[in-house]
């Protein structure tokens, strides 16, 4: 039971999803209605279950004192502290001055430099990165290192000076050479998604089950 039935709802639910795509009828459209209605229900659900799980891992890690466990406060203090604070201040998420609230003050002076701060230091690890790719070892890194400066100084004005070809040329391969990789690539992870998504519907692949999968 307990594959059977996760792996029905599934495969009904599914199905029912991709007909109403394919069949534009009334009862098609009443069905997705209905479950489209169901869907905040089951994120509530989702989000106990998550919030529990999480919960239970890191009050594990505290209690047997693993490696790293005072980051596990981090995690815990913040995350029952934020929901409590906006019930009983909840002020203006905006900030105003008439309406001050902790709510938004904790998430201005914690949450967005914390972010700034991982930003920076992930521009670091591209940059590192591209040096690392640009590296002219054969021909195709060659191209790659030659078409990064021409879109890199066709961008900037300093490219402009050099040359007028420049952002006309780094406009060309955004256009053209690029964007039909681009578009390759998101049509090879759009046959991927869907190949993954029936063989779930179907039952075929049940990694997703967990323990109850094997």
């Amino acid at each position: 039971m307990k594959r059977t039935v996760p792996l029905m709802i599934v495969m009904v639910g599914g199905i029912l999803m991709i007909l109403q795509y394919f069949i534009p009828h009334q009862i098609s459209q009443t069905i997705f209605a209905y479950y489209t209605d169901w869907t905040p229900i089951i994120l509530a659900f989702a989000l106990v279950l998550g919030v529990g799980s999480l919960t239970r891992i890191h009050s594990h890690k505290i209690r047997r004192k693993s490696k790293n466990w005072q980051y596990s406060w981090a995690v815990l203090i913040p995350l029952y502290l934020m929901p409590v604070l906006a019930h009983i201040w909840p002020g203006s998420l905006s900030g105003g001055m008439d309406s001050p609230s902790i709510f938004h003050f904790i998430f201005m002076h914690v949450q967005v430099p914390i972010q700034a701060t991982m930003f920076s230091l992930l521009a670091f690890y591209i940059a590192s990165a591209a040096f690392r790719a640009f590296r002219a070892k054969s021909a195709l890194a060659t191209v790659l290192l030659l078409s990064a400066i021409i879109v890199m100084l066709g961008q900037v004005p300093i490219g402009e000076l050099l040359g007028k070809w420049f952002p006309q040329t780094g406009l060309w391969i955004l256009r053209y050479p690029n964007l039909a990789a681009k578009r390759a690539i998101m049509l090879g992870v759009g046959f991927g998604m869907l190949a993954t998504n029936l063989k779930i519907i179907f039952g075929v692949e049940r990694n997703w089950l967990g323990g109850a999968g094997k």
